[in-house]
């Protein structure tokens, strides 16, 4: 049985004025490998500073096992970058130096790079470090914050294989879901103020979110059924004086009824990019062209690429390859030192990169820089629906662009871009800083965004939807893969691992004694007497069925109000016993009206048994 690491009890958190959770409660267990989701602002990178100790709860516990050794990634955090990268390693391990360098080897770091300023290598390699860095640590609970950002493939492919493999514990924060789906057995949700813990991977997450909806969804559907199932019933039996009762007891059972809702599951977002002109075929070439920053020492040499029009294309390659030197040659923002670039006539393009955010406007709220980028022909309520599909609703509009985060300026540098009608997106790395839900929602737009795309990204699920075509950056060349993003993928990882370690009711029918000579012959004594018997069975089970649906009705009220009260974990146990529970009151009420209208009948026909009793016998009446 595992152990318990770290507990969160009753745990309540603001920040800025604004309510992150309140009286939650949760733990991490040994060994367990956990991914922390939620909307951006949910609390999440706040929730690991907690644990760290760099934040206080307002109220609540934090209960640290004492065989706790944490480990703490945060975001683009990496301490003293000026020293070499051993010297950076080691500083603060208590693994052995030997032992580090082994670990170091292992993540691909080679012994030239272990002599090397850490700031001389690429941001994949200094993530790499980083990790050695902390496995030094020797931690048995990992803290990593966003650790795939502006990683390359083939570094987040050793930093997956590193986590499927990893023995101890580890809270993850990433808006990757194919990295999440693929390392994580425990999901962590921050929503609505609420923290609740989901056994399995990121896919059971989704599917019992996606059941509770279903089910919540069916109940409500049961009820509205219920309540024109009461209506039939009053409708068909008002005007029967000896139905009254009944009726009205129907009645206010529909009064109290209260109206089932589904508790707060996020739908996916929809980003709507305003569609573009239609342009010419070819959008841009760049023919026998070198690409650098420096004269005489290219990044990319005797480029040859021809984009056209509707294709969506992803450019792929290590860290340091140059796809961001490509994507910003073809965008006009590097000149080639020779050969030939041609944009086609009319074609407006649009580029997005991160450092983009510093050429907005900080005295500018988040309405106007979108305002101001937008195409003429874009209305104000299209600029107000992206805004809020990119996490700027309500009062987020009227922000100054000089108060946001890093992460919320990169969201509107991304706006303006979408904004534009480009015939052509040139896009780097445009899922950093959105949470899953924007990331998807991004995704599905430019599925269908009819424009030309060219992208750059590291997260394969999103390159996996979006992209038709594939280029590849290897050695300073630029090819067309010849096979999909999946088998890209795989070459990708055999060469890096090669290398690298019922039945319903069936009520009795009134059956009349045989016919002789063809007339009925009727016992009226027995009759009465057998249809007295019946009739008394059917008002004992009436008055039954009538105390159990009232209990029925009582639980229902009671599991309907847990539902909207409890974190979706709880939700979902009450949810099951809510469908069980609609059930058998539908199967009781189904056979409630039955009986009334067995009762019914076998009263007319004792009432006509003995009327025709008294005409042909006085004596028996």
């Amino acid at each position: 049985m595992s152990s318990n690491l770290i507990q969160l009890h009753n745990g309540t958190k603001s920040l800025g004025g604004k309510l992150l959770f309140e009286e939650v409660t949760f733990s991490i267990n040994d060994g367990e490998h956990v991914g922390l989701i939620g909307a951006n602002g949910s609390g999440k990178t706040t929730l690991f500073r907690i644990l760290v100790g760099q934040e206080s709860l307002d109220q609540g516990e934090l209960i640290a096992s004492r065989a706790l050794r944490l480990g703490y990634l945060a975001q683009e955090d990496f301490g003293d970058s000026s020293k070499g990268v051993m010297e950076f390693i080691s500083d603060g391990a208590l693994t052995p130096e030997w032992e580090l360098k082994k670990m170091a080897l292992q993540m691909g770091i080679n012994e030239v790079q272990l002599s090397q300023p850490l700031t001389q290598l690429s941001g994949g390699y200094q993530m790499r470090c980083k990790l050695v860095k902390l496995l030094g640590s020797q931690p048995n609970l990992l803290l990593l914050d966003e650790p795939t950002n502006y990683l390359d493939l083939e570094t987040l492919l050793l930093l997956e294989n590193f986590l499927l493999d990893y023995s101890g514990a580890f809270i993850l924060i990433s808006h990757d879901r194919e990295f999440l789906r693929r390392v994580i057995d425990h999901v962590l949700e921050i929503d609505e103020r609420n923290i609740t813990k989901f056994s399995g991977g990121l896919d059971d997450y989704f599917e019992q979110k996606s059941a509770l909806r279903e089910q919540l969804s069916r109940t409500a559907l049961s009820q509205e059924k219920k309540r024109q199932t009461i209506m039939d019933f009053a409708n068909r039996f008002r005007a029967k004086a000896t139905k009254a009762r009944q009726v009205q007891a129907r009645l206010k059972q529909l009064d109290r009824m209260e109206v089932i809702t589904t508790k707060g599951i996020p739908i996916t977002a929809r980003i709507p990019i305003p569609e573009p002109e239609r342009s010419c075929r070819d959008l841009i070439e760049l023919s026998n062209t070198d690409v650098g920053y420096e004269p005489g020492h290219p990044i990319l040499k005797n480029v040859q690429l021809l984009l056209q029009r509707g294709e969506h294309v992803a450019i792929v390659g290590v860290n340091g390859a140059g796809k961001s030197t490509l994507i910003k040659t073809l965008g006009g923002h590097l000149t080639p030192e020779n050969g030939t670039y041609r944009l086609g006539e009319q074609v407006v393009l649009g580029y997005y990169a991160q450092h983009l955010t510093e050429t907005l406007h900080s005295n500018e709220t988040v309405l106007e820089a979108f305002q101001r980028a937008a195409h003429p022909t874009v209305l104000r309520q299209e600029i107000v629906d992206l805004a809020g599909a990119l996490l700027f609703s309500g009062p987020d509009v009227q922000k100054r662009i000089g108060i946001l985060s890093g992460g919320e300026k990169a969201r509107v540098a991304l706006g303006q871009i979408l904004l534009k009608k480009c015939q052509l997106l040139l896009l780097d790395e445009p899922t950093n800083h959105l949470d899953f839900e924007t990331v998807e929602a991004l995704t599905l737009a430019l599925m269908h965004f009819k424009g030309t795309l060219v992208v750059v990204s590291h997260d394969r699920s999103f390159i996996r939807r979006v992209a038709n075509r594939i280029y590849e950056i290897n050695n300073k060349h630029v090819s067309i893969y010849p096979g999909t993003y999946d088998e890209y993928v795989w070459s990708q990882q055999k060469g890096l691992f090669a290398t690298s370690a019922s039945g319903g009711s069936n009520p009795q029918a009134f059956v009349s004694a045989p016919a002789v000579q063809g007339k009925t012959q009727i016992n009226f004594k027995e009759e009465r007497k057998r249809l007295t018997s019946e009739l008394k069975s059917k008002e004992k089970e009436f008055s039954r069925l009538e105390i159990e649906i009232e209990g029925l009705n009582s639980e229902m009220e009671r599991l309907n109000n847990q539902i909207i009260e409890s974190p979706i974990q709880d939700a979902l146990e009450c949810t099951a016993q809510l469908t069980l529970k609609q059930k058998s009151l539908e199967e009781k009420e189904q056979r409630w009206l039955t009986l009334v209208e067995e009762i019914e009948s076998l009263k007319e026909k004792m009432s006509s048994l003995n009327s025709n009793n008294s005409l042909l016998d006085p004596s028996e009446s």
